[in-house]
């Protein structure tokens, strides 16, 4: 019987071979802003916006900027700007305030008869609004306006980012749907680089506008080094999913509970940042990696209260790029983090023991060799042990354990009446601000309203706990469906738009968004018959995307399985034992892959999809209707062929909803997908795109 891990080696090289090149838009990025530097003559001071700074961070290096010229950099803020070189450029956002920032340096340079050359490049496409802005300041004619066409830049190799935060609060607090051209832009990109999308599927309005608008065809951008547009539909992408983030508001307001998710919600990941101890970023000094990893199961003794927390931080890129065991962690649970660990290092302790077996030259050689890769290995162990202990104290405590136990149980739809009274009580104990929010908006959202009186009562709380200035952060949650009273007061029922009904309690049973403890019973007894429990559990726990919420599956993930999984919307792909195309070793191993369907949009679920909000879309490319026959639902793809889907969130994606897609991709043999979003949010940041809140993540405080 071939090995597990001979099995995951084949599949992965076939994998590898088929998979979208996202390196190219790196790639592309790099080239446009070396050209966008390039066009100034001579050094250069760089001004930036902070907003941007990040986004930069992941496709260039400060060495590269100086290559090309730039003497010092700034960030873009009020107040004096003191250059020594004649050339200044500012790259940034078009907002108001840092065109006007920008306008008040170039007046104060004339006013002390500074004599400077201006040059402003716009992310990520000029504006007329600052031109005109540029203009009512006098300085128009001191500085060229440009662009620097920044779109999707890989985060990971199947996930790509406009990483533009404001996306969700601009299109639907503000209004301002500028976005969804930007966004429509930067899949028209992607169709350049691979073929047209031969089929696109698009759930919620505004994901509707997005495909309308990518079915005409877009002029290219200014300093585009795309080549010109493909007639002929893609070979290596069979079709587009667009999403926007009001057709699921319920996911991002949960707390996720994978690895990569706690790190985000607990720790903050901006721009695959994290700031961490320096001391987990330092090599290890300890040859052992089992002494100086045994807290990768629950530490006995705890930290001194506060001790990381005074340390030294330092931000780190965390990537599966450079880190191997990331990848492996990333989308575990994280109840499964400390058995994995522990299994690396024991396997790494092993593997340091071969020092002792060395007794010729040769084999002394091969360890030597081999060495660098275990140090990198027990750097990587060590960081990710750091990293749980930092998280364990905070999901152990009392009032993180009671925000899960809410969120289950509204979830689960179970007496919604005591979760109310449970959040006025979190409200009394000074709660995060931010969690309690998260939770009244998630009560709303599962139970079709909140009744008038206990509604204004819990807005009543609100102000009085944290303050009036949260009066219009409420007001936005309102008026976006997020927050509403039952029944809706005239003002609300008369609105236009009126405010929609999330339908959750249905599409709870027909999408299974909630997995019965009887289907956990089922695949526990199948993980304590296995050989290798601790493996095996891991696995059957997984069977089901749900597993990302400890029982809850996303509902914009139920919906990308409405289309490209549709066999595993009903039930797990696993428990229906499709062996279609599966080879002898994955059958052997009980994990024999769904062979993939072609796309036919919502076919089959029409009915369920219409009780969602928003309008649905599918449509083939003009192209690609000439080309081939539509497809036929059930119909199996070739079967030597791997294709890949492109999955877009409007308005923002989290972590876990990476998690689960890949979890699709893991499942189905023939198909992968490439996640491409606006950003990356959490339910902190989405709470924060509707109003200024105060003070710092406290979640499990």
């Amino acid at each position: 019987m071939p090995s597990s891990s001979a099995v995951e080696s084949s599949s992965s090289k076939l994998d590898t071979e088929n998979a979208v090149d996202t390196s190219l838009l790196k790639e592309l990025a790099k080239r446009s802003l070396v050209d966008a530097l390039n066009s100034v003559n001579g050094a250069k001071t760089l001004v930036l916006d902070p907003s941007i700074a990040g986004p930069l961070g992941l496709v260039t290096e400060v060495s590269l900027l100086k290559h090309h010229g730039v003497d010092k950099m700034f960030w873009l803020e009020a107040g004096p700007l003191s250059a020594t070189t004649t050339n200044i450029v500012y790259f940034c956002r078009p907002l108001i305030k840092c065109i006007k920032i920008i306008a008040d340096q170039i007046k104060r340079h004339a006013q002390t008869s500074q004599k400077h050359t201006y040059t402003l490049f716009l992310v990520p496409r000029t504006s007329t609004l600052a031109t005109r802005i540029l203009e009512e300041e006098g300085v128009l004619g001191e500085i060229a306006v440009s662009s620097y066409n920044l779109q999707f830049i890989p985060l990971e190799d199947d996930v790509i980012s406009l990483e533009y935060d404001m996306a969700f609060k601009e299109i639907w607090v503000d209004g301002d749907e500028t976005v969804i051209y930007d966004s429509a832009q930067a899949l028209a990109t992607l169709q350049r680089l691979y073929g047209l999308f031969p089929r696109m599927v698009a759930k919620g309005d505004q994901a509707a506008r997005l495909t309308r608008l990518l079915s005409h065809n877009l002029p290219p951008t200014s300093h585009t080094h795309t080549p010109e547009t493909h007639l002929a539909p893609s070979e290596k992408i069979d079709a587009l999913v667009v999403l926007d983030r009001q057709v699921d508001l319920v996911t991002p307001l949960l707390t996720q509970l994978t690895y990569e998710g706690l790190v985000d919600e607990l720790l903050g990941i901006k721009n695959s940042q994290v700031e961490l101890p320096t001391s987990l970023l330092s090599p290890p000094t300890d040859p052992n990696p089992a002494a100086s990893t045994s807290s990768a199961t629950p530490p006995s003794a705890p930290l001194p209260k506060g001790a990381k927390e005074k340390e030294k931080k330092k931000k780190h890129h965390l990537t599966a790029g450079n880190d191997p065991l990331f990848r492996e962690l990333r989308d575990l649970n994280f109840a499964h983090v400390g058995r994995r660990l522990s299994r690396v290092a024991r396997r790494l302790e092993e593997d340091y023991k071969g020092r002792l077996k060395a007794k010729t030259v040769a084999q002394l050689k091969d360890f030597v060799g081999k060495l660098g890769g275990l140090q990198t290995e027990h750097q990587s162990l060590k960081l990710h042990t750091g990293l749980s202990e930092l998280l364990m104290p905070l999901t152990r405590s009392e009032r993180f354990g009671k925000s899960l136990e809410i969120q289950q149980n509204l979830l689960s739809s179970y007496d919604t009446p005591s979760q109310l009274a449970a959040i006025e009580d979190l409200i009394a104990q000074g709660a995060d601000q931010r969690v309690v929010l998260r939770l009244m908006c998630l009560a709303s959202l599962t139970a079709d309203g909140i009744k008038t009186k206990v509604f204004e009562n819990l807005k009543r709380e609100v102000l009085q706990a944290y303050g009036y200035g949260n009066l219009p952060l409420l007001i936005n949650l309102t008026s976006s469906s997020l927050l509403l009273p039952s029944p809706l007061p005239p003002y609300l029922a008369n609105a236009s738009p009126p405010p929609r009904k999330s339908q959750y309690a249905l599409l709870r049973k027909t999408l299974r968004l909630v997995v019965e403890d009887q289907e956990a019973e089922t695949t526990a007894k199948v993980a304590d018959a296995a050989a290798d429990q601790d493996l095996e559990r891991e696995r059957a726990e997984d069977r089901d995307m749900s597993y990302t919420y400890s029982g809850y599956a996303p509902l914009s993930c139920r919906l990308v399985q409405c289309v490209a999984q549709k066999g595993g919307v009903l039930a797990p792909p696993s428990a229906t034992r499709v062996k279609q195309g599966a080879d002898d070793g994955e059958a052997e191993l009980g994990r024999a892959k769904v062979r993939a369907h072609p796309i036919a949009g919502w076919k089959g679920f029409e009915d369920v999809v219409a009780q969602v909000p928003g309008e649905s879309v599918y449509m083939d490319s003009p192209s690609h209707s000439t080309h081939q026959s539509a497809p036929t639902l059930g119909r199996p793809l070739n079967g030597s062929s791997t294709t890949t889907t492109v999955v877009f969130f409007l308005g923002g994606c989290t972590f876990t909803e990476i998690a689960a897609i890949r979890w699709m991709g893991r499942q189905t043999k023939g198909r992968k997908f490439l996640i491409a979003t606006t950003s990356i949010i959490n339910g902190n940041t989405l709470i924060d795109a509707f109003g200024a809140t105060a003070g710092p993540v406290t979640v499990g405080r």
